[in-house]
């Protein structure tokens, strides 16, 4: 067992406990940190730590291919047969036993599915892939053991739920959904109403209970020693609850996951905090908390709503002024580039940026392609969008459309290429990569909006599928694995090189990469229109002998061309 005795984090974990719960309670609480750090010593397996230009990050349910063996056994088949080396990381989102939201009920956070696979299968994925465990620490399943404990009176698990009168007033507190906060439970002390941020089936633990922090910590410490190089932290702007104030965001949410950072600094400094805060862009950066001592890594959720918008009007100005403040925040902090994950496109990472007309346009758009929308309620009653639910192909692409598919699918490919561009490391939900549709046969089967981009595709068909060079399907993987191959082998795209957006007309998002290490610069080119354009670039940056790594083609002069929808990455 490794020494932990002389850490230079035990004073700062000491005093962010006392930040947390108080100078008496946190002398307490620390000893017993100490101690299940000590537990996990030397028991964590060693990885790679940080990120490069050959790092990229698939995001994917356990079942989202199915058929013949189990799911995590399939899967790891499929990766290894159609994806190879084109990503890096891969995001299996909860696995564990649940009881709804797909998997985000959580029945018991040390378990997986025994339908999906065992310990073993993940352990076999882990050989070739950086793993990403979902912590789904703001609630637990109404069925789990600690609900059921909690509700009979285990003394071991008294206030590990927050219990209030039902006419409590939570008017202030932030809402996603457009249900109640409290729901009532039946308990040994009779009727109990406790705090759901979410749904009934999803009860949120109460972190002023020091128990439930140690009891969190020890389950992802557990993740760390099952191979998980990188946590995901769900819904964690909800995790500490203050009445009279949002409950979102608040300072001792932000100092838990400083602390939970650096629980992981001391054990296990290569597994990375991931924070899903799909939240207003100013909102969101503040998880970097200072100079990137909180989350390594948050979603960079605004890229999704706004490369959607700029496709949708053929202009990219919002979208490039909006990149302009995209800032390196140091070594141990970078963005995750998306377009689209299990749920939908995010409304709340546009305040500020689109006008309400310009979002009530997207949510028209939503509707026009087949899609939905989930309300959020807000704290005068209101109900305001919060996502768009639909499948990002077809968000782009209006499925009524006659245009042929080979505009759609490079309209798609553009979406995809930008995040890749962009400093930080780009994320691929598997829906994108195999370039699925809107699954209105889900959406019936399950009555929930959001299973519009959760389809479970089988095995056989999609290798049918993928066989047929000249599918869809086909075609869009071949395309986003090219690119993340060539974006693989160029410096300048690694995620700590710098960028500057650049001015190259409305139809046109630019940026400009540098690796001041390698010296190596790239200008990536992507037309957001469905027209051909002309383009005159500075010759400082487009020299006799540039070369276009797409397509090969050796430029001579500062005049370039684009196709609709073309994409160039210009050295």
């Amino acid at each position: 067992m490794n020494d932990l005795s002389n850490s230079q984090q035990w004073p700062l974990l000491g005093e962010r406990l006392a930040q947390v719960y108080g100078v008496e309670p946190a002398a307490h609480i620390l000893p017993r940190l100490k101690a299940l750090l000590e537990r996990y010593a030397g028991k964590i397996p060693a990885g790679r730590s940080g990120w490069s230009e050959q790092d990229a990050l698939l995001i994917t349910y356990a079942d989202s291919i199915a058929g013949g063996d189990l799911p995590l056994q399939t899967l790891n088949q499929f990766l290894r047969e159609s994806i190879g080396t084109g990503v890096s990381f891969v995001h299996l989102l909860p696995f564990y036993p649940s009881t709804s939201d797909d998997g985000f009920a959580v029945e018991d956070f040390r378990a997986i599915r025994p339908d999906l696979g065992n310990w073993d299968d993940l352990q076999a994925m882990a050989q070739d892939y950086r793993l990403v465990f979902d912590g789904v620490i703001n609630h637990v399943s109404s069925s789990s053991g600690y609900m059921k404990g909690y509700c009979a009176g285990e003394p071991a698990l008294a206030n590990f739920f927050i219990a209030l009168p039902p006419e409590t007033d939570t008017s202030a507190v932030l809402r996603t959904r457009n249900l109640p906060l409290l729901h009532d439970y039946e308990t040994h002390a009779g009727k109990q109403w406790l705090w759901t941020t979410f749904s009934r089936d999803q009860v949120d633990l109460n972190f002023a209970n020091p128990e439930v922090l140690l009891e969190i910590l020890d389950v992802l410490l557990g993740y760390a020693s099952r191979g998980a190089a990188m946590i995901r932290l769900d819904a964690i702007p909800y995790l500490w609850k203050e009445l009279g104030t949002s409950c979102a965001h608040l300072p001792q949410t932000h100092e838990l996951i400083k602390l939970i950072r650096n629980v992981f600094d001391v054990v296990a400094p290569q597994v990375l905090l991931l924070t899903e805060t799909n939240v207003p862009h100013q909102e969101n950066v503040r998880y970097f908390g200072s100079r990137g001592d909180e989350a390594q890594m948050i979603y960079n959720f605004s890229l999704a709503p706004l490369i959607l918008w700029s496709l949708h009007k053929a202009d990219s100005s919002v979208l490039s002024q909006w990149a302009r403040g995209i800032d390196w925040i140091g070594a141990n902090a970078t963005y995750l580039n998306i377009t689209a994950t299990h749920d939908g496109i995010g409304m709340r990472p546009t305040e500020g940026i689109l006008s309400e007309s310009e979002r009530a346009e997207l949510v028209q758009l939503a509707l026009d392609h087949g899609g939905d929308i989930t309300g959020k309620r807000n704290s005068d009653g209101t109900v305001s969008p919060y996502e768009l639910n639909l499948n990002y192909y077809d968000a782009v692409n209006d499925p009524r459309s006659r245009e042929p598919e080979d505009l759609q699918i490079q309209r798609f490919i553009v979406s995809q290429a930008i995040p890749m561009a962009l400093m930080g490391m780009p994320g691929i939900y598997i829906h994108s990569l195999l370039g699925s549709r809107n699954d209105m046969e889900g959406v019936k089967a399950s009555g929930r909006a959001r299973s519009i981009n959760r389809e479970q595709l089988n095995i056989e068909a999609l290798r049918a599928e993928l066989s047929e060079s000249r599918s869809r399907r086909a075609r869009v993987l071949s395309e986003i694995k090219r690119l993340l191959a060539i974006r693989s082998q160029q410096s300048a795209f690694h995620p700590d090189a710098s960028q500057r957006i650049l001015d190259l007309g409305l139809s046109v998002f630019a940026v400009a990469r540098h690796n001041a290490t390698t010296g190596q610069r790239i200008l990536a080119i992507h037309s957001v229109s469905d027209q051909p354009q002309k383009l005159q670039v500075n010759s400082a940056r487009i020299t006799p002998g540039s070369i276009d790594l797409l397509n090969g083609e050796v430029l001579e002069n500062p005049i370039i061309t684009l196709e609709p929808y073309q994409v160039r990455w210009i050295i």
